[in-house]
């Protein structure tokens, strides 16, 4: 479970709140609730896939995340730009630890301008940060 400062310092980036499990685990849920899961579900695919040091897992990699966020009619396709799309798609046979790059700045991008300033405006997060910080009280004021 993350602190009170640790929940509140979410606010201050994106990348605060994705490098925290419970913030990650709490903009997830906010995305599901705004139907938008399949942004953070690229990002950590692409984040996922950056580490591979195998060039047979990197090739598998890339084409689950190829056939299930960039492909046409894709089940979790997100949303990029044609020339972006069209980048991948022509070099997805052969591809790099950085192919899904600009794709990934786009969504990166998406999630820090639109969703993560309603996420932090959001009744879900309020309540967290409220609930927190009265549990903080009764440990720190018994008397209370």
């Amino acid at each position: 479970r993350s602190t009170t400062s640790e929940t509140m310092a979410w606010s201050e980036s994106v990348d605060t709140l994705l490098a925290n499990k419970d913030g990650l685990a709490a903009f997830r849920t906010f995305l599901r609730s705004e139907f938008s899961e399949e942004n953070i579900e690229f990002w950590l695919a692409c984040e996922d896939f950056k580490k591979t040091k195998s060039s047979t897992k990197m090739v598998s990699k890339a084409q689950k995340i190829y056939s299930d966020f960039i492909q046409a009619d894709a089940p979790k396709e997100i949303n990029i730009d044609f020339h972006t799309r069209n980048h991948i798609s022509q070099n997805i046979s052969e591809p790099t630890l950085g192919c899904f790059d600009d794709a990934q700045r786009l969504i990166y991008s998406l999630m820090a301008k639109d969703s993560f300033p309603r996420f932090l405006r959001s009744e879900e997060y309020k309540e967290l940060v409220n609930k927190q910080q009265e549990g903080n009280q009764k440990r720190w004021l018994p008397f209370l």
